[in-house]
């Protein structure tokens, strides 16, 4: 079992808010273990708007709770009310769902049972839930901060590598259908993953003038990346589909096929190479193409081949010229980039480990 941060922080931000709850004597600390559970964030920035959100939503619940009572009392039914009424109002307010769960949370905490003064009970059982959202805002703010540069480039590294990886096996009809079926489902997943840790980063938040701009940069350069990569992705894919019909085209054609992917494969990893820093900045070609692909010939051969022959099979190819036109498109994109993002940062390369 691996233990991810947001896991042991949860833990960390739970067992504060019991010892403060128990140590301050408040009626219901278990309310503020409950409310920490609804109130980790992965993100600093989402922590920041978890905590107004919460609030609100809590006020809201606690409003409607303390009304209810001293109106209607607290029958189950008029709970049952209650927790309508909170429900319809943080949903028009657009409240997350972990807001609205613990607004609902707070009704019934404070419309429970009790032979306590009412506005003790309901403020103690309140001041409960506002400690465990506090502690889950401090603990994601002050442990382990999120390294998501670190992670999205890490995440888009290894997708690269494996991409290519089969792209150079399936070109050459070795790979093994099952396994590559597999891959193709893994790599799927990952891509989902990196596109959600592209989101994280892009909210996190700096506060000099520098590292903004930096920041920018970065994201723009990052948003690319992920562009290439999954348009090599897509050609990966279509050569998965038309692995049992390559034969139909010439030979020649099928080693002009392998030869000019091959050119885009190795500027793709050159390119990649090249922002980790492996790459010395004063060599001639540290962002030329190793060899120059040229795709268009091969989407003009393969327009000829289609001319010269009579069978309606072959058009099952188009959509490989069409995604191997795109690749080399973004890859040209991704190169004019990185040339600019190295002029403004020559020594900051991005790291795939985290320190």
């Amino acid at each position: 079992m691996k233990l991810g941060a947001r896991m042991m922080k949860t833990g960390l931000a739970v067992g504060i808010a019991l010892y403060i709850g128990h140590l301050f004597e408040f009626i219901s600390p278990l309310l503020a273990a409950i409310a920490v559970v609804f109130s980790i964030q992965p993100s600093i920035y989402r922590s920041y708007q978890s905590i107004i959100e919460q609030i609100q939503g809590n006020i809201i619940g606690a409003l409607i709770a303390v009304i209810g009572v001293f109106i209607l009392g607290n029958d189950p039914f008029v709970v049952g009310f209650a927790i309508i009424i909170v429900i319809g109002v943080t949903t028009t307010m657009k409240m997350n769902e972990n807001t609205i769960s613990l607004a609902v949370v707070a009704v019934i905490a404070l419309m429970d049972t009790t032979d306590q003064t009412f506005w003790f009970f309901s403020l103690s059982r309140f001041s409960s839930m506002l400690l465990g959202i506090l502690a889950a805002f401090i603990v994601n703010l002050v442990f382990l901060p999120p390294r998501y540069e670190t992670r999205l480039f890490k995440k888009i590294d290894q997708a690269t590598t494996d991409i290519l990886q089969w792209l150079r096996v399936t070109t050459r009809q070795l790979s093994d259908e099952p396994a590559l079926k597999y891959e193709i489902t893994r790599i799927q997943d990952d891509m989902r993953w990196v596109d959600h840790t592209y989101l994280l980063y892009s909210e996190e938040r700096t506060y000099f003038k520098g590292t903004r701009f930096s920041k920018g940069r970065k994201l723009v350069l990052f948003r690319q990346l992920i562009t290439t990569t999954k348009k090599s992705f897509d050609v990966l894919k279509a050569f998965y589909r038309l692995e049992h019909k390559i034969e139909q085209i010439p030979e020649d054609f099928q080693d002009a096929v392998v030869s000019e992917l091959d050119k885009l494969v190795n500027a793709h990893e050159k390119l990649v190479l090249s922002l980790k820093g492996r790459i010395k900045q004063n060599h001639k070609q540290s962002l030329r193409r190793v060899e120059d692909p040229d795709i268009p010939m091969l989407v003009d051969r393969l327009m000829r081949v289609y001319e010269e022959s009579n069978n309606p099979e072959k058009l099952v190819f188009l959509p490989l010229a069409s995604q191997l036109m795109e690749y080399h498109y973004q890859l040209e994109k991704l190169k004019r980039l990185l040339k600019s993002y190295q002029s403004h940062h020559q020594n900051d390369y991005i790291q795939t480990m985290e320190k």
